[in-house]
């Protein structure tokens, strides 16, 4: 099936839940170390000193985030493409399992940066909460022509350079090409797709690691906002995540269930009575891949879909159908954008919507996986990676949603592509 190759004996999909006591503790420590911080005189020594660990420990996370996010991209882009190539020879299941997962991708993302721009809940503040990031985000700002120049030259330079230097559009290009050539030819390049399984499975390992240290990450990195930030921009964080929520819940309650309705001909009440278990567990662990089994278990006992079907889609969706996630990564840049005082371009919003369709797709399915992917996301037009620490608080409230919808997407296209495909189900 055209899932991850995870082992079992060492399941990453499965976050011990002392780690999201930490990352809660670590954050509330982080919130009140910073908020005593702002009280000291800034000329004190000691004011320096918990300035210095703090910077140091904020920094040595983002860059742990951005080491595990190339490998990480590359192999799990790399992997699904190679999954769906696999599959190439099952024609119209194929076929329209791809443009319903492009289609609700594409909804999700016009759907999260519509709402960002009419709701702008990070404008209004101090421009100078991200210093620097107008600047940098300007000097990245192409016009119409070079935005096409970098989307279709650009990306496609030397594979090597693109590794070391992390440009995330080469990356991306190059393991979409090494993904359909293996696929192409499994038998053939079986050792080289191997290698990216392995990768993957390495890269999840290093992300569980990175994931151990992120209480003093998450910590040192809000305890720098809490310390220069002010009471409008936790303000701020509330309106987004209202927003977020909101457009989150309207695609999974109301496009989702209508797109069902309409051309796999299943009435919502009947959709939402069926599918309630695997959205639950979803909802409590985060991790589509972990409420994999549920998943497939409602497909054939609850909505009868054909084993044909859901045993390529739901699999396959868990790693390259994120519609939540790519919504979103989506809202959060233009979020970030605005806190800095930026002004993103047409093409910009173009880019950052792309992006977050490809993130969505390099995202793993285990909890927190969205603050990896959310780096490429930020990188694409020149906005700080450190503004990740603005979204924290609220990331892992925002993640269970999100996860809830991305698993819905995964039986609602099941449902479609067996009626579009002329499938009948099982009798």
């Amino acid at each position: 099936m055209g899932c991850k190759n995870h082992r079992m004996d060492a399941d990453p999909t499965k976050e011990p839940p002392s780690v999201t006591r930490n990352l809660i503790l670590g954050a509330a420590a982080g919130i009140a170390l910073g908020l005593g911080l702002a009280q000291l005189p800034e000329a004190s020594a000691l004011h320096a000193a918990a300035s210095w660990v703090i910077g140091l420990l904020g920094s040595l996370f983002i860059a742990a985030l951005k080491m595990v996010m190339v490998p990480l991209l590359f192999a799990s882009v790399a992997g699904g493409i190679r999954a769906l190539w696999a599959q190439r020879d099952s024609g119209r299941i194929w076929q329209t399992t791809l443009l319903f997962f492009a289609f609700t991708a594409a909804v999700a993302v016009t759907l999260g940066i519509s709402a960002a721009n009419l709701f702008q809940p990070g404008a209004g503040l101090p421009p100078d909460l991200l210093a620097g990031a107008a600047a940098a985000a300007a000097h990245q700002a192409p016009d119409a022509p070079g935005f096409l120049h970098k989307l279709m030259v650009e990306s496609l330079q030397n594979p090597f350079r693109a590794l070391t230097e992390a440009a995330v559009l080469p990356l991306i290009v190059a393991a979409l090409l090494l993904g359909a050539a293996v696929g192409q030819q499994p038998q053939r390049f079986a050792g080289l797709g191997r290698l990216v399984d392995e990768l993957l499975e390495l890269s999840l390992l290093v992300v569980g690691w990175v994931m151990r240290f992120a209480p003093l990450g998450i910590g040192a990195l809000l305890a720098k906002l809490a310390a220069t930030a002010t009471l409008a921009v936790f303000g701020a964080l509330a309106e987004f995540a209202a927003v977020v929520l909101a457009t989150t819940l309207l695609h999974g309650a109301v496009i989702l269930p209508a797109l069902v309705w309409l051309l796999a001909r299943v009435p919502p009440w009947r959709y939402f009575a069926a599918i309630r278990l695997p959205m639950l567990t979803a909802l409590a662990t985060s991790s589509s891949a972990a409420s994999l089994p549920v998943t497939l278990r409602c497909a054939d006992r609850d909505l009868r879909i054909d084993p044909a079907v859901s045993r390529f889609v739901i699999p396959l969706g868990t790693t390259v159908n994120m519609d939540g996630t790519a919504l979103y990564e989506a809202a959060a840049a233009l979020f970030v954008a605005q806190l800095a005082g930026i002004d993103l371009s047409l093409s910009q919003q173009v880019l950052v919507a792309l992006m977050a369709m490809l993130a969505a797709i390099g995202a793993p399915g285990i909890p927190s996986a969205g603050m990896v992917t959310m780096v490429m996301v930020l990188q694409a037009v020149g906005l700080p990676v450190e503004a990740i620490a603005i979204l924290l608080p609220i990331d892992r409230l925002l993640d269970a949603v999100r996860t809830m919808v991305n698993v819905q997407g995964d039986l609602a296209t099941s449902l479609v592509v067996q009626r579009l495909a002329g499938r009948a189900p099982p009798g």
